[in-house]
């Protein structure tokens, strides 16, 4: 069996079987990315709910493991030299793909295709659509200067039109469905959850919108979404 014991995170949220991936997270767009790539790579992992409150991703035990205080983290005990901890969604995204050997192309071409839309993502869509909740439907909302909310309007608008034309003429954004697609698509269907859809043009993305439905139709995601289990 697994020691997990110098991870202090273990002693807040205790490992009922050390033996598979640990991971600690909450279902927002960068948390179900991991949810959704572990479902679909098929690995072992056990699901701890870290709510976003301070008293959970600010906690000594959470901050042991990020201490950038951001989920998802996660620990593989079957590591490349031993136990390992990871943040960062993309990261994870890239230790699971290639850990697995799947979902990140089948040569160094692929590989650096699918890499650069991951880039893409957390560099820019996740950042930008993030800001643009904030400014929509969170407390940016109240601001009455709109240039704020118009700055990630338009930027948002600009980063849909990269996706869409991207996507002409293929199902998935680097060719075959890849890690890449796991990080961008969970940001394209929360622009539903913050209210913004009208506000950035959804409906004038056929591509894209063809592409969201096309993902939240397999199994794997159908699943992932949903994990961890949001309290009832």
């Amino acid at each position: 069996m697994s020691d997990l014991s110098r991870f202090p995170i273990t002693a807040r949220w205790p490992a009922e079987n050390p033996g598979v991936i640990q991971l600690y997270s909450f279902p927002t767009p960068n948390g179900v990315k991991v949810s959704i790539a572990l479902e679909e790579l098929g690995l072992a992992y056990e699901p701890h709910l870290v709510t976003l409150s301070d008293t959970d991703v600010k906690s000594p035990a959470f901050l042991s493991l990020n201490p950038n205080n951001k989920i998802p983290a996660i620990i593989d005990p079957d590591g490349p030299e031993g136990p390992l901890g990871l943040f960062e969604s993309g990261a994870i995204l890239l230790y699971l793909a290639e850990k697995t050997g799947k979902l990140a192309g089948r040569n160094a071409a692929e590989k650096a295709v699918v890499t650069q839309w991951l880039m893409f993502q957390m560099g820019g869509l996740g950042p930008m659509l993030g800001q643009l909740g904030f400014f929509v439907k969170f407390a940016g909302a109240a601001i009455e200067d709109p240039r704020p909310r118009d700055r990630y309007v338009s930027e948002a608008r600009r980063l849909l039109a990269v996706l869409e034309g991207a996507l002409e003429g293929r199902d998935w954004i680097a060719g075959e469905y890849s890690i890449a697609d796991i990080a961008i698509a969970p940001w394209l269907r929360a622009l539903d959850f913050y209210g913004a859809r009208e506000l950035v043009g959804w409906a004038d993305h056929p591509n894209l919108v063809a592409y969201l439905d096309r993902f939240l139709a397999r199994p794997a995601v159908q699943k992932g979404l949903n994990i961890p289990a949001r309290p009832a």
